[in-house]
């Protein structure tokens, strides 16, 4: 947010006791407007949206190249996890949704969530506008929370993003129709495509935990560059150790440890134990490193 966005959001707030200002809440609505428009229009952020939405182009290339004859890949469906849903990509474009979801939550989206979130804090700190942006009246506990909320704001449009690639590539490159769940079953393609919806709100949920720990790294740092670099190797290092056999009492308590339980939403029934543990486990990160954040920014001694 540039000093001339500062000015113009804190001549909309009220005036309060002692002639200071006491935001309104249209006026926070202002400033998470504001913060919105300022990162989804930074060339850093459209790119990693452009890089997000070309994983599903790249994969459903490939597997057209790969079933030129029109035959299934692997001639199996796999377990349900990850890449598996691949192997029923050229029966059904919807799977490419499924697949490219799979492929990118372990690493790209993650990555792309620990960049943003990195940046919240210590970019505007880098930049010499955190200041600036304290002398409005929001408080640094409101504009914490508007940060964060930008931060899942993004977590939603680039799953989103990787989505709606996938289901138009999908649906371009290869037929569409009913769909075989993991069980077995047959599902119509109006409820396929709710349950990639939900799927994909899941996959955004699972970004929270990220999020939250990419924005109390930004709180501790004032150059956007060692944030981002030190929650991408954050996130980098907690997936090496969730594969790390003798590690495997940890393991259930990595927030990336349940990522892939959204293929149990394409299950007959559904299975919900690994959803909700997953889910449980995001708000759990959230709550803890959103309140170290909320400790360390409100007693941070701001200078630039």
């Amino acid at each position: 947010m540039s000093r001339a966005d500062v000015r113009a959001e804190t001549e909309g707030a009220a005036p309060g006791r002692g002639g200071t200002r006491s935001p309104s809440p249209l006026w926070s609505l202002g400033l998470l407007r504001s913060e919105l428009l300022t990162t989804f229009r930074r060339w850093r952020t459209l790119a990693l949206l452009a890089v997000l939405a070309a994983v599903p182009v790249l994969v459903g290339i490939a597997v057209r190249i790969e079933t030129g004859d029109g035959s299934s890949l692997g001639g199996g469906g796999g377990g349900g996890e990850g890449p598996a849903f691949i192997s029923q990509i050229s029966n059904n474009g919807l799977f490419l949704v499924f697949t490219a979801l799979a492929a990118t939550l372990p690493f790209f989206l993650p990555m792309a969530v620990g960049v943003v979130a990195g940046d919240a804090i210590a970019g505007e700190a880098s930049a010499g506008t955190l200041r600036y942006l304290l002398v409005a009246p929001a408080g640094r506990t409101r504009l914490l929370l508007t940060k964060y909320a930008t931060v899942i704001a993004f977590c939603l449009a680039a799953t989103l993003v990787v989505a709606v690639s996938a289901l138009a590539v999908g649906a371009l490159l290869f037929p569409v129709g009913d769909l075989i769940t993991i069980s077995g079953t047959r599902i119509g393609y109006a409820e396929g495509l709710g349950r990639a919806l939900l799927i994909a709100l899941v996959v955004a949920a699972s970004l929270v935990g990220v999020a939250a720990l990419g924005l109390f790294v930004s709180t501790l740092t004032g150059s956007g560059i060692a944030a981002m670099a030190t929650t991408v190797g954050l996130l980098i290092t907690v997936q090496i150790l969730d594969q790390i056999p003798q590690l495997d009492a940890l393991q259930p308590y990595f927030f990336s440890h349940y990522w892939l339980s959204f293929a149990d939403l394409m299950r007959e029934p559904v299975y919900w134990d690994d959803l909700v543990k997953n889910l449980g486990l995001q708000a759990l990160y959230a709550a803890v490193f959103g309140s170290a954040a909320w400790a360390r920014f409100t007693t941070r001694d701001i200078t630039a």
